[in-house]
């Protein structure tokens, strides 16, 4: 092999000046090596993960710069093979701080033009955070309160560890009741500021003028009723993350404020002219499409590229095929020890339902058809009577639905609308509450499971007197 005529990867990659930074945007470790198993260029995540500092390791041998398990059980490029077929496998490496970190390892050989060997990719994922939950027939995965079997969950449970080792602003797409609140939980929960605080600010929840003060916060007198300094969220978010949700709703003034703030990390409370250096990781997250609202001029493309610097998109329910049924039993497991009820599960009519729904509110809707239909079982198995109302009558006209013209579907969908029949669910359940427990609101909260404040906010939202 020596002596053969090879191309040292270097060389190869002399007209692609800018692949090491384009690689430090990839979200797992990648590192590269010459013919002989040297290590040539490694990317950001590569070096997070093993702790080490690129001119330690430039020019070592794999085995010394990884330190990984695989490197003494088979590993073709210690061995010195130079044809194999790409390697995936889980294996160990022992990082800086000698922390043992499972991960998944990936090994392919590299070609040149004329199909001579000219090194090694090498890829390697945390695998920590990625817990096994259910049996032995379908493998289910969970991080933070997120659950799924799907390639698109796994796909972003594989990706948190990585990128919650940085500190880079993170994006969250995905419709409403996906879970990106969740999700952004456990970013910060798996990252080193976990010790610190999250802090999350709804855009869409406040009007403009109350959502500056509380995003950078205000002195005594800078206007009218601020009878007292006030910190912003942001510098309360200090040492912790910042969770900025439904960031499509932001004003434009104030998207100029968060671009300056993410320029220098420095917050100027209203009123005041002395300012403070936050240390905070951004996550901000939408289900508006924002490349489009830049189109549109109503969200700054600057701002967007400093958000966007690593991207997550939560899919919908209805594309996470029997995720579906995963999570009905998972929601079923927890309001069944809720309210203290032993329902062992749903009978096959109401699962053909609820696998042939559209769930619009995603996962969230799940959850509230679960706990609905909990709470009003009193048997030991939920059948469709159990069900919010708006399910089974949409379960009778899907067939109609199915084979209606667009224009027809258009017309049922205006006619439908799913926000609406959920609140009249829930309206129901409150009501039937409060007339099984006499009118003692106390009681009635206690027994959906939900706190006094939680109860009062949901009969003012639906108007009940009483």
């Amino acid at each position: 092999m020596k002596n053969e005529k090879s191309y040292p990867v270097s060389e190869l990659l002399d007209q692609q000046i800018l692949l090491p930074d384009l690689l430090d945007e990839v979200p797992i470790g990648i590192a590269i090596l010459d013919i002989n198993g040297r290590i040539e260029i490694v990317n950001r995540t590569w070096q997070i993960m093993t702790g080490a500092e690129p001119d330690s390791v430039i020019g070592l041998k794999c085995m010394l710069g990884l330190r990984c398990d695989y490197c003494f059980r088979g590993c073709p490029v210690m061995a010195g093979k130079t044809s194999f077929n790409s390697i995936a496998t889980d294996a160990d490496i022992i990082d800086r701080s000698r922390i043992k970190i499972p991960i998944r390892l990936t090994i392919a050989p590299i070609f040149s033009g004329d199909n001579k060997l000219s090194g090694f990719v090498e890829t390697i994922q945390d695998i920590r955070q990625v817990a096994e939950l259910s049996s032995s027939a379908s493998k289910a995965y969970s991080v933070g309160g997120l659950i799924g079997t799907s390639p698109q969950m796994v796909k972003v449970f594989s990706m948190i560890p990585s990128i919650a080792a940085t500190d880079s602003s993170v994006l969250i797409t995905g419709e409403t009741g996906t879970g990106k609140d969740v999700l952004a939980e456990a970013l910060h929960n798996t990252s080193d500021r976990a010790g610190g605080p999250f802090i999350k600010v709804n855009c869409g929840a406040l009007p403009e003028t109350l959502l500056e003060s509380e995003l950078f916060g205000h002195v005594k007198g800078a206007f009218t009723g601020a009878h007292e300094n006030r910190p912003g969220r942001i510098k309360l978010a200090h040492n912790g993350s910042f969770f900025l949700t439904e960031v499509g709703d932001l004003p434009l003034s104030l998207q100029v404020k968060l671009l300056s703030f993410l320029d220098d990390r420095e917050i100027y409370p209203l009123g005041s002219s002395k300012g403070f250096k936050a240390n905070v990781r951004i996550i901000v997250a939408t289900h508006r499409d924002l490349k489009q609202m830049v189109h549109d001029k109503m969200f700054r493309a600057d701002l967007l590229f400093r958000l966007n610097v690593v991207h997550l998109h939560l899919p919908p329910l209805r594309e996470r095929g029997e995720d579906i049924l995963l999570l009905k039993n998972h929601f079923l497991k927890e309001y069944s020890k809720k309210f203290n009820k032993k329902i062992r599960g749903f009978t096959k009519k109401v699962a053909k339902i609820l696998l042939g729904y559209n769930f619009p509110g995603n996962v969230r809707e799940l959850s509230n058809i679960v706990e609905y239909a909990v709470n009003f079982c009193d048997r030991d198995c939920i059948g469709t009577e159990h069900l919010p109302a708006y399910l089974t009558e949409q379960d009778i006209l899907r067939p109609v639905i199915e084979s209606a013209k667009t224009s027809s579907e258009q017309t049922i969908q205006k006619e439908y609308n799913p926000a609406e029949s959920w609140d009249h669910a829930e309206k129901q359940m409150i009501m039937e509450a409060l007339i099984k427990n006499g009118g003692r609101k106390a009681d009635a909260a206690n027994s959906l499971g939900w706190s006094r404040s939680t109860f009062w906010r949901k009969i003012k939202k639906h108007s009940i007197n009483g």
